[in-house]
Protein backbone atom coordinates (compact mmCIF):
# COMPACT_ATOMS: atom_id res chain seq x y z
CA UNK A 1 0.00 0.00 0.00
CA UNK A 2 1.13 3.52 -0.66
CA UNK A 3 -0.32 6.94 -0.30
CA UNK A 4 1.18 9.97 -1.87
CA UNK A 5 2.44 12.58 0.58
CA UNK A 6 -0.19 15.05 -0.49
CA UNK A 7 -3.04 12.60 -0.07
CA UNK A 8 -2.09 11.01 3.26
CA UNK A 9 -3.66 13.90 5.21
CA UNK A 10 -6.96 13.39 3.41
CA UNK A 11 -6.86 9.67 4.13
CA UNK A 12 -6.33 10.37 7.83
CA UNK A 13 -9.23 12.85 7.80
CA UNK A 14 -11.47 10.23 6.21
CA UNK A 15 -10.44 7.63 8.76
CA UNK A 16 -11.12 10.04 11.63
CA UNK A 17 -14.61 10.75 10.31
CA UNK A 18 -15.39 7.07 9.86
CA UNK A 19 -14.25 6.04 13.36
CA UNK A 20 -16.15 8.91 14.94
CA UNK A 21 -19.32 8.03 13.05
CA UNK A 22 -19.27 4.31 13.79
CA UNK A 23 -18.10 4.36 17.41
CA UNK A 24 -20.46 7.18 18.43
CA UNK A 25 -23.61 5.72 16.89
CA UNK A 26 -24.72 3.56 19.81
CA UNK A 27 -24.49 6.37 22.36
CA UNK A 28 -26.46 8.75 20.12
CA UNK A 29 -29.24 6.21 19.72
CA UNK A 30 -29.40 5.47 23.46
CA UNK A 31 -30.15 9.15 24.16
CA UNK A 32 -33.03 9.21 21.69
CA UNK A 33 -34.63 5.87 22.65
CA UNK A 34 -37.29 7.47 24.85
CA UNK A 35 -38.53 9.64 21.98
CA UNK A 36 -38.29 6.79 19.47
CA UNK A 37 -40.35 4.43 21.63
CA UNK A 38 -42.86 7.22 22.22
CA UNK A 39 -43.43 7.57 18.46
CA UNK A 40 -43.04 3.98 17.25
CA UNK A 41 -44.34 2.10 20.28
CA UNK A 42 -42.97 -1.31 21.22
CA UNK A 43 -41.76 -0.52 24.72
CA UNK A 44 -41.34 -4.24 25.41
CA UNK A 45 -39.20 -4.66 22.28
CA UNK A 46 -36.87 -1.66 22.41
CA UNK A 47 -34.06 -3.78 23.88
CA UNK A 48 -33.59 -5.32 20.43
CA UNK A 49 -32.61 -1.93 18.97
CA UNK A 50 -29.36 -1.88 20.92
CA UNK A 51 -28.82 -5.64 21.05
CA UNK A 52 -29.12 -6.12 17.28
CA UNK A 53 -26.42 -3.51 16.66
CA UNK A 54 -24.10 -4.91 19.34
CA UNK A 55 -24.46 -8.51 18.17
CA UNK A 56 -23.70 -7.65 14.54
CA UNK A 57 -20.82 -5.31 15.42
CA UNK A 58 -19.07 -7.57 17.93
CA UNK A 59 -19.48 -10.72 15.85
CA UNK A 60 -18.26 -8.95 12.73
CA UNK A 61 -15.08 -7.41 14.18
CA UNK A 62 -12.82 -10.49 14.30
CA UNK A 63 -14.33 -11.93 11.12
CA UNK A 64 -13.79 -8.82 8.98
CA UNK A 65 -10.40 -8.25 10.58
CA UNK A 66 -9.26 -11.68 9.42
CA UNK A 67 -10.81 -11.27 5.98
CA UNK A 68 -9.00 -7.95 5.54
CA UNK A 69 -5.69 -9.73 6.20
CA UNK A 70 -6.56 -12.30 3.56
CA UNK A 71 -8.14 -10.17 0.84
CA UNK A 72 -7.09 -6.58 1.50
CA UNK A 73 -8.06 -3.71 3.83
CA UNK A 74 -9.50 -1.26 1.35
CA UNK A 75 -12.29 -3.40 -0.05
CA UNK A 76 -13.59 -4.27 3.41
CA UNK A 77 -13.31 -0.69 4.61
CA UNK A 78 -15.42 0.42 1.65
CA UNK A 79 -17.82 -2.47 2.25
CA UNK A 80 -18.17 -1.50 5.91
CA UNK A 81 -18.84 2.19 5.35
CA UNK A 82 -21.35 1.56 2.54
CA UNK A 83 -23.27 -1.02 4.59
CA UNK A 84 -23.23 1.32 7.59
CA UNK A 85 -24.69 4.16 5.52
CA UNK A 86 -27.35 1.89 4.00
CA UNK A 87 -28.33 0.77 7.49
CA UNK A 88 -28.43 4.38 8.69
CA UNK A 89 -30.70 5.45 5.83
CA UNK A 90 -33.05 2.54 6.49
CA UNK A 91 -33.15 3.27 10.24
CA UNK A 92 -34.47 6.77 9.53
CA UNK A 93 -37.39 5.30 7.59
CA UNK A 94 -38.38 2.69 10.21
CA UNK A 95 -42.07 2.61 11.10
CA UNK A 96 -41.85 0.10 13.95
CA UNK A 97 -39.40 -0.99 16.61
CA UNK A 98 -38.86 -4.36 14.93
CA UNK A 99 -38.04 -2.68 11.61
CA UNK A 100 -35.63 -0.38 13.40
CA UNK A 101 -33.98 -3.37 15.09
CA UNK A 102 -33.45 -5.13 11.75
CA UNK A 103 -31.99 -1.99 10.19
CA UNK A 104 -29.75 -1.50 13.24
CA UNK A 105 -28.35 -4.99 12.65
CA UNK A 106 -27.38 -3.88 9.15
CA UNK A 107 -25.65 -0.86 10.67
CA UNK A 108 -23.85 -3.14 13.09
CA UNK A 109 -22.49 -5.30 10.27
CA UNK A 110 -20.98 -2.19 8.73
CA UNK A 111 -19.51 -1.04 12.04
CA UNK A 112 -18.03 -4.50 12.61
CA UNK A 113 -15.95 -4.03 9.47
CA UNK A 114 -15.36 -0.31 9.80
CA UNK A 115 -13.96 0.11 13.31
CA UNK A 116 -11.13 -2.46 13.39
CA UNK A 117 -10.09 -1.99 9.76
CA UNK A 118 -9.89 1.79 10.19
CA UNK A 119 -7.10 1.37 12.74
CA UNK A 120 -5.33 -1.18 10.53
CA UNK A 121 -5.52 1.13 7.51
CA UNK A 122 -4.00 3.90 9.64
CA UNK A 123 -1.07 1.65 10.51
CA UNK A 124 -0.55 0.97 6.79
CA UNK A 125 -1.13 4.49 5.52
CA UNK A 126 0.96 6.54 7.93
CA UNK A 127 4.73 6.37 8.18
CA UNK A 128 6.06 5.12 11.55
CA UNK A 129 7.58 8.45 12.61
CA UNK A 130 4.13 10.10 12.45
CA UNK A 131 2.13 7.17 13.72
CA UNK A 132 2.41 7.90 17.44
CA UNK A 133 0.89 11.37 17.20
CA UNK A 134 -1.92 10.21 14.94
CA UNK A 135 -2.69 7.18 17.09
CA UNK A 136 -3.08 9.58 19.99
CA UNK A 137 -5.55 11.60 17.97
CA UNK A 138 -7.48 8.50 16.90
CA UNK A 139 -7.51 7.19 20.45
CA UNK A 140 -8.93 10.48 21.67
CA UNK A 141 -11.69 10.39 19.04
CA UNK A 142 -12.53 6.77 19.86
CA UNK A 143 -12.72 7.52 23.58
CA UNK A 144 -14.63 10.77 23.21
CA UNK A 145 -17.35 9.13 21.14
CA UNK A 146 -18.85 7.58 24.28
CA UNK A 147 -19.10 11.01 25.89
CA UNK A 148 -19.91 13.30 22.96
CA UNK A 149 -22.55 10.94 21.53
CA UNK A 150 -25.21 11.55 24.20
CA UNK A 151 -24.85 15.32 23.84
CA UNK A 152 -25.24 15.21 20.08
CA UNK A 153 -28.10 12.73 20.34
CA UNK A 154 -29.99 14.92 22.81
CA UNK A 155 -29.50 18.04 20.67
CA UNK A 156 -30.62 16.41 17.41
CA UNK A 157 -33.63 14.74 19.04
CA UNK A 158 -34.78 17.92 20.80
CA UNK A 159 -34.05 20.45 18.05
CA UNK A 160 -34.72 18.47 14.84
CA UNK A 161 -36.13 14.93 15.00
CA UNK A 162 -34.90 11.49 16.00
CA UNK A 163 -34.63 10.33 12.36
CA UNK A 164 -31.70 12.69 11.89
CA UNK A 165 -29.53 10.84 14.41
CA UNK A 166 -29.30 8.29 11.58
CA UNK A 167 -29.44 10.59 8.54
CA UNK A 168 -26.49 12.62 9.84
CA UNK A 169 -24.31 9.60 9.09
CA UNK A 170 -24.92 9.95 5.37
CA UNK A 171 -22.93 13.13 4.58
CA UNK A 172 -20.21 12.16 7.06
CA UNK A 173 -19.93 8.68 5.56
CA UNK A 174 -19.88 9.91 1.98
CA UNK A 175 -17.04 12.36 2.69
CA UNK A 176 -15.05 9.68 4.56
CA UNK A 177 -15.62 7.17 1.76
CA UNK A 178 -14.45 9.56 -0.96
CA UNK A 179 -11.35 10.62 0.97
CA UNK A 180 -10.17 7.10 1.74
CA UNK A 181 -11.23 5.50 -1.56
CA UNK A 182 -9.33 8.09 -3.57
CA UNK A 183 -6.27 8.59 -1.37
CA UNK A 184 -5.56 5.10 -0.03
CA UNK A 185 -3.64 2.98 -2.52
CA UNK A 186 -3.18 -0.58 -1.36
CA UNK A 187 -0.60 -2.63 -3.22
CA UNK A 188 0.31 -5.32 -0.70
CA UNK A 189 -0.17 -8.83 -2.04
CA UNK A 190 -2.66 -10.81 0.04
CA UNK A 191 -2.75 -14.59 0.05
CA UNK A 192 -6.21 -16.05 -0.47
CA UNK A 193 -6.70 -18.75 2.13
CA UNK A 194 -9.48 -21.01 3.28
CA UNK A 195 -12.10 -19.15 5.33
CA UNK A 196 -12.80 -20.56 8.79
CA UNK A 197 -16.57 -20.82 8.37
CA UNK A 198 -17.12 -23.06 11.41
CA UNK A 199 -15.24 -20.61 13.59
CA UNK A 200 -17.23 -17.68 12.20
CA UNK A 201 -20.60 -19.39 12.70
CA UNK A 202 -19.89 -20.56 16.25
CA UNK A 203 -18.47 -17.16 17.22
CA UNK A 204 -21.54 -15.31 15.93
CA UNK A 205 -23.85 -17.80 17.64
CA UNK A 206 -22.02 -17.54 20.97
CA UNK A 207 -22.11 -13.71 20.89
CA UNK A 208 -25.84 -13.72 20.05
CA UNK A 209 -26.67 -16.08 22.93
CA UNK A 210 -24.58 -14.16 25.45
CA UNK A 211 -25.82 -10.68 24.57
CA UNK A 212 -29.48 -11.65 24.49
CA UNK A 213 -29.21 -13.57 27.77
CA UNK A 214 -27.68 -10.53 29.47
CA UNK A 215 -30.12 -8.09 27.86
CA UNK A 216 -33.25 -10.10 28.63
CA UNK A 217 -32.28 -11.64 31.97
CA UNK A 218 -34.01 -9.96 34.89
CA UNK A 219 -36.10 -7.87 32.51
CA UNK A 220 -38.40 -9.78 30.18
CA UNK A 221 -37.49 -13.12 31.77
CA UNK A 222 -36.25 -14.15 35.20
CA UNK A 223 -32.69 -15.41 35.45
CA UNK A 224 -33.88 -18.94 36.25
CA UNK A 225 -36.36 -19.09 33.34
CA UNK A 226 -35.87 -21.69 30.64
CA UNK A 227 -35.31 -18.96 28.06
CA UNK A 228 -32.29 -17.46 29.85
CA UNK A 229 -30.90 -20.83 30.91
CA UNK A 230 -31.17 -22.02 27.29
CA UNK A 231 -29.36 -18.93 26.01
CA UNK A 232 -26.55 -19.30 28.54
CA UNK A 233 -26.26 -23.02 27.76
CA UNK A 234 -26.13 -22.17 24.05
CA UNK A 235 -23.37 -19.65 24.74
CA UNK A 236 -21.35 -22.24 26.66
CA UNK A 237 -21.78 -24.95 24.03
CA UNK A 238 -21.02 -22.68 21.08
CA UNK A 239 -17.99 -21.24 22.88
CA UNK A 240 -16.57 -24.75 23.34
CA UNK A 241 -17.22 -25.54 19.69
CA UNK A 242 -15.55 -22.26 18.71
CA UNK A 243 -12.44 -23.10 20.71
CA UNK A 244 -12.25 -26.53 19.09
CA UNK A 245 -12.79 -25.06 15.62
CA UNK A 246 -10.07 -22.43 16.09
CA UNK A 247 -7.52 -25.01 17.24
CA UNK A 248 -8.15 -27.10 14.13
CA UNK A 249 -8.48 -24.28 11.58
CA UNK A 250 -5.57 -23.55 9.24
CA UNK A 251 -6.40 -19.82 9.29
CA UNK A 252 -8.52 -19.24 12.42
CA UNK A 253 -10.72 -16.17 12.84
CA UNK A 254 -9.02 -15.52 16.20
CA UNK A 255 -5.55 -16.99 16.43
CA UNK A 256 -4.76 -18.30 19.90
CA UNK A 257 -1.08 -18.13 18.97
CA UNK A 258 -1.29 -14.34 19.35
CA UNK A 259 -2.23 -14.75 23.02
CA UNK A 260 1.05 -16.57 23.62
CA UNK A 261 2.76 -13.23 22.96
CA UNK A 262 3.03 -11.57 26.36
CA UNK A 263 2.48 -8.02 25.15
CA UNK A 264 -0.58 -8.90 23.07
CA UNK A 265 -2.15 -10.90 25.89
CA UNK A 266 -1.59 -8.09 28.39
CA UNK A 267 -2.92 -5.47 25.96
CA UNK A 268 -6.15 -7.35 25.32
CA UNK A 269 -6.61 -7.99 29.04
CA UNK A 270 -6.24 -4.26 29.74
CA UNK A 271 -8.75 -3.48 26.97
CA UNK A 272 -11.39 -5.75 28.53
CA UNK A 273 -10.89 -4.60 32.12
CA UNK A 274 -10.38 -0.87 31.54
CA UNK A 275 -13.40 -0.80 29.22
CA UNK A 276 -15.57 -2.31 31.95
CA UNK A 277 -14.30 0.15 34.57
CA UNK A 278 -14.60 3.20 32.32
CA UNK A 279 -18.16 2.43 31.30
CA UNK A 280 -19.24 2.53 34.96
CA UNK A 281 -18.22 6.18 35.24
CA UNK A 282 -19.63 7.07 31.81
CA UNK A 283 -23.05 5.56 32.53
CA UNK A 284 -23.63 6.21 36.23
CA UNK A 285 -22.25 9.70 36.70
CA UNK A 286 -25.01 11.22 34.51
CA UNK A 287 -27.57 9.18 36.48
CA UNK A 288 -26.12 10.57 39.71
CA UNK A 289 -26.22 14.15 38.46
CA UNK A 290 -29.74 13.90 37.05
CA UNK A 291 -31.27 11.66 39.71
CA UNK A 292 -29.50 12.91 42.84
CA UNK A 293 -28.40 16.47 42.14
CA UNK A 294 -31.48 17.23 40.06
CA UNK A 295 -29.78 18.22 36.81
CA UNK A 296 -31.37 17.97 33.38
CA UNK A 297 -30.45 15.33 30.81
CA UNK A 298 -28.43 17.92 28.88
CA UNK A 299 -26.61 19.10 31.99
CA UNK A 300 -25.73 15.53 32.94
CA UNK A 301 -24.19 15.11 29.51
CA UNK A 302 -22.28 18.38 29.79
CA UNK A 303 -20.93 17.26 33.13
CA UNK A 304 -19.02 14.54 31.28
CA UNK A 305 -17.05 17.14 29.32
CA UNK A 306 -14.28 17.31 31.98
CA UNK A 307 -13.76 13.59 31.58
CA UNK A 308 -13.59 14.15 27.82
CA UNK A 309 -10.86 16.75 28.32
CA UNK A 310 -8.85 14.38 30.48
CA UNK A 311 -9.26 11.61 27.90
CA UNK A 312 -8.00 13.85 25.10
CA UNK A 313 -4.93 14.91 27.09
CA UNK A 314 -3.60 11.43 27.91
CA UNK A 315 -4.71 9.86 24.62
CA UNK A 316 -2.68 12.47 22.78
CA UNK A 317 0.30 12.39 25.15
CA UNK A 318 0.30 8.59 25.13
CA UNK A 319 0.72 8.55 21.37
CA UNK A 320 3.47 11.17 21.47
CA UNK A 321 5.65 9.57 24.18
CA UNK A 322 5.45 5.97 22.94
CA UNK A 323 8.91 6.24 21.38
CA UNK A 324 10.43 7.55 24.61
CA UNK A 325 8.69 5.46 27.26
CA UNK A 326 7.65 1.82 27.46
CA UNK A 327 4.04 0.81 27.00
CA UNK A 328 4.14 -0.47 30.59
CA UNK A 329 5.23 2.88 32.00
CA UNK A 330 2.59 4.84 30.10
CA UNK A 331 -0.32 2.53 30.87
CA UNK A 332 0.56 1.72 34.48
CA UNK A 333 0.84 5.45 35.24
CA UNK A 334 -2.46 6.39 33.63
CA UNK A 335 -4.37 3.36 34.90
CA UNK A 336 -3.19 4.24 38.41
CA UNK A 337 -4.97 7.57 37.88
CA UNK A 338 -8.08 5.66 36.80
CA UNK A 339 -8.02 3.71 40.06
CA UNK A 340 -7.56 6.94 42.04
CA UNK A 341 -10.38 8.68 40.17
CA UNK A 342 -12.85 5.83 40.65
CA UNK A 343 -11.84 5.63 44.30
CA UNK A 344 -12.65 9.32 44.69
CA UNK A 345 -16.06 8.78 43.08
CA UNK A 346 -16.93 6.28 45.82
CA UNK A 347 -16.90 9.20 48.29
CA UNK A 348 -19.49 11.42 46.59
CA UNK A 349 -22.78 12.06 48.37
CA UNK A 350 -25.90 14.16 47.99
CA UNK A 351 -23.96 17.11 49.40
CA UNK A 352 -20.92 16.81 47.11
CA UNK A 353 -20.48 19.89 44.93
CA UNK A 354 -20.39 19.67 41.17
CA UNK A 355 -16.94 21.27 41.22
CA UNK A 356 -15.56 18.38 43.25
CA UNK A 357 -17.23 15.84 40.96
CA UNK A 358 -15.71 17.67 37.99
CA UNK A 359 -12.20 17.25 39.45
CA UNK A 360 -12.82 13.54 40.01
CA UNK A 361 -14.01 13.09 36.44
CA UNK A 362 -10.94 14.82 35.01
CA UNK A 363 -8.80 12.31 36.89
CA UNK A 364 -10.86 9.40 35.52
CA UNK A 365 -10.50 10.80 32.00
CA UNK A 366 -6.74 11.14 32.43
CA UNK A 367 -6.69 7.54 33.61
CA UNK A 368 -8.44 6.03 30.59
CA UNK A 369 -7.22 8.17 27.70
CA UNK A 370 -3.90 6.46 26.98
CA UNK A 371 -5.56 3.06 26.66
CA UNK A 372 -7.40 4.26 23.57
CA UNK A 373 -4.20 5.24 21.76
CA UNK A 374 -1.40 3.10 23.18
CA UNK A 375 -3.10 -0.30 23.31
CA UNK A 376 -3.46 -0.60 19.54
CA UNK A 377 0.29 -0.19 19.11
CA UNK A 378 1.21 -2.43 22.02
CA UNK A 379 -1.14 -5.16 20.77
CA UNK A 380 0.49 -5.31 17.31
CA UNK A 381 4.06 -4.71 18.53
CA UNK A 382 5.20 -8.30 17.94
CA UNK A 383 2.55 -9.24 15.37
CA UNK A 384 3.58 -9.77 11.71
CA UNK A 385 2.25 -7.10 9.35
CA UNK A 386 0.10 -9.68 7.50
CA UNK A 387 -1.79 -10.51 10.71
CA UNK A 388 -2.35 -7.02 12.09
CA UNK A 389 -5.91 -6.80 10.83
CA UNK A 390 -6.82 -9.80 12.97
CA UNK A 391 -4.88 -8.40 15.92
CA UNK A 392 -6.53 -4.97 15.94
CA UNK A 393 -9.99 -6.44 15.37
CA UNK A 394 -9.49 -8.88 18.26
CA UNK A 395 -8.43 -5.99 20.51
CA UNK A 396 -11.49 -3.91 19.58
CA UNK A 397 -13.76 -6.93 19.91
CA UNK A 398 -12.53 -7.60 23.43
CA UNK A 399 -12.76 -3.92 24.41
CA UNK A 400 -16.40 -3.86 23.27
CA UNK A 401 -16.95 -7.17 25.05
CA UNK A 402 -15.60 -5.69 28.28
CA UNK A 403 -17.84 -2.63 28.01
CA UNK A 404 -20.86 -4.82 27.30
CA UNK A 405 -20.16 -6.98 30.35
CA UNK A 406 -19.56 -3.87 32.43
CA UNK A 407 -22.86 -2.27 31.41
CA UNK A 408 -24.79 -5.47 32.06
CA UNK A 409 -23.20 -6.65 35.31
CA UNK A 410 -23.01 -3.20 36.90
CA UNK A 411 -26.57 -2.56 35.73
CA UNK A 412 -27.84 -5.70 37.46
CA UNK A 413 -26.00 -4.87 40.68
CA UNK A 414 -26.99 -1.19 40.71
CA UNK A 415 -30.65 -1.94 39.96
CA UNK A 416 -30.77 -4.46 42.82
CA UNK A 417 -29.06 -2.07 45.24
CA UNK A 418 -31.23 0.89 44.27
CA UNK A 419 -34.49 -1.05 44.43
CA UNK A 420 -33.59 -2.39 47.87
CA UNK A 421 -32.63 1.02 49.19
CA UNK A 422 -35.75 2.68 47.75
CA UNK A 423 -37.91 -0.04 49.25
CA UNK A 424 -36.32 0.56 52.65
CA UNK A 425 -37.01 4.28 52.31
CA UNK A 426 -40.59 3.55 51.31
CA UNK A 427 -41.16 1.36 54.34
CA UNK A 428 -39.73 3.93 56.68
CA UNK A 429 -42.23 6.69 56.00
CA UNK A 430 -45.89 7.56 56.01
CA UNK A 431 -47.42 5.67 53.09
CA UNK A 432 -50.45 7.91 53.05
CA UNK A 433 -48.30 10.97 52.35
CA UNK A 434 -47.17 9.63 48.97
CA UNK A 435 -49.07 11.19 46.02
CA UNK A 436 -51.15 8.74 44.03
CA UNK A 437 -49.57 7.32 40.88
CA UNK A 438 -45.99 7.52 42.22
CA UNK A 439 -44.22 4.19 42.63
CA UNK A 440 -41.20 4.78 44.84
CA UNK A 441 -40.00 1.25 44.13
CA UNK A 442 -39.20 2.34 40.57
CA UNK A 443 -35.41 2.87 40.48
CA UNK A 444 -35.69 5.71 37.96
CA UNK A 445 -38.52 7.63 39.54
CA UNK A 446 -36.17 10.50 40.42
CA UNK A 447 -35.10 11.03 36.79
CA UNK A 448 -38.46 12.67 36.03
CA UNK A 449 -38.45 16.23 37.40
CA UNK A 450 -42.26 16.40 37.52
CA UNK A 451 -42.52 13.28 39.68
CA UNK A 452 -39.51 14.37 41.70
CA UNK A 453 -41.16 17.68 42.61
CA UNK A 454 -44.33 15.86 43.69
CA UNK A 455 -42.54 13.69 46.25
CA UNK A 456 -42.77 14.96 49.85
CA UNK A 457 -39.48 16.44 51.05
CA UNK A 458 -38.95 13.88 53.81
CA UNK A 459 -39.30 10.97 51.40
CA UNK A 460 -37.24 12.74 48.77
CA UNK A 461 -34.25 13.10 51.10
CA UNK A 462 -34.40 9.39 51.95
CA UNK A 463 -34.64 8.50 48.28
CA UNK A 464 -31.74 10.72 47.31
CA UNK A 465 -29.59 9.09 49.95
CA UNK A 466 -30.56 5.62 48.72
CA UNK A 467 -29.91 6.39 45.06
CA UNK A 468 -26.62 8.11 45.87
CA UNK A 469 -25.27 5.21 47.91
CA UNK A 470 -26.29 2.64 45.27
CA UNK A 471 -24.31 4.50 42.60
CA UNK A 472 -21.23 5.00 44.77
CA UNK A 473 -21.36 1.26 45.50
CA UNK A 474 -21.07 0.69 41.73
CA UNK A 475 -17.99 2.92 41.59
CA UNK A 476 -16.55 0.77 44.37
CA UNK A 477 -17.26 -2.40 42.37
CA UNK A 478 -15.70 -0.83 39.28
CA UNK A 479 -12.40 -0.60 41.15
CA UNK A 480 -12.03 -4.37 40.75
CA UNK A 481 -11.53 -4.35 36.95
CA UNK A 482 -9.57 -1.09 37.20
CA UNK A 483 -7.08 -2.59 39.65
CA UNK A 484 -6.81 -5.77 37.58
CA UNK A 485 -6.11 -3.65 34.47
CA UNK A 486 -3.35 -1.88 36.39
CA UNK A 487 -1.84 -5.24 37.37
CA UNK A 488 -1.98 -6.38 33.72
CA UNK A 489 -0.20 -3.16 32.69
CA UNK A 490 2.59 -3.82 35.17
CA UNK A 491 3.09 -7.25 33.54
CA UNK A 492 3.56 -5.88 30.01
CA UNK A 493 7.35 -5.92 29.90
CA UNK A 494 9.75 -3.20 28.80
CA UNK A 495 8.88 -2.92 25.11
CA UNK A 496 8.26 0.49 23.61
CA UNK A 497 7.36 1.74 20.16
CA UNK A 498 10.33 1.03 17.87
CA UNK A 499 10.32 3.51 15.01
CA UNK A 500 13.23 1.80 13.24
CA UNK A 501 11.63 -1.65 13.26
CA UNK A 502 8.29 -0.25 12.20
CA UNK A 503 9.92 1.67 9.37
CA UNK A 504 11.54 -1.51 8.07
CA UNK A 505 8.17 -3.28 8.16
CA UNK A 506 6.53 -0.27 6.53
CA UNK A 507 9.07 -0.11 3.69
CA UNK A 508 8.95 -3.86 3.06
CA UNK A 509 5.21 -3.69 2.56
CA UNK A 510 5.19 -0.68 0.22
Amino acid sequence: MTTTKGKSGWVVAGLLLSILMASMDNTIVATAMGTIVGELGGLNQFVWVTSAYMVAEMAGMPIFGKLSDMYGRKRFFIFGIIVFMIGSALCGTASSIMELSIFRAIQGIGAGALIPITFTVLLDAVSPENRGKLMGLFGAVFGLSSIFGPLLGAFITDQISWEWIFYINMPIGIVALLLVAKGYKETRNHSKQKIDWLGAITLVGAVICLIFSLELGGKLYTWDSWQIISLLAGFGLLSILFLIAEKRAVEPIISFAMFKIRLFAASTMIAVLSGAAFIAASVYLPIFIQGVLGGTATNSGLMLLPMMVGTVVTATLGGVVMTKMSYRTILSTTLFLLVIGLGMLTTITVDTSRFVITIYMIIVGLGIGASFSVLTNSAIHSIPVADRGAATSTLNFLRSFGMMLGITIFGIVQSHLMTRKLTESFQGGDEGAIPQGIDLKDPYVLMDSTIRNAIPEGFLNQLLSGVSSSITDIFLWSLIPAVLALIAACAMGREKYDTKAEMEAYVSGH
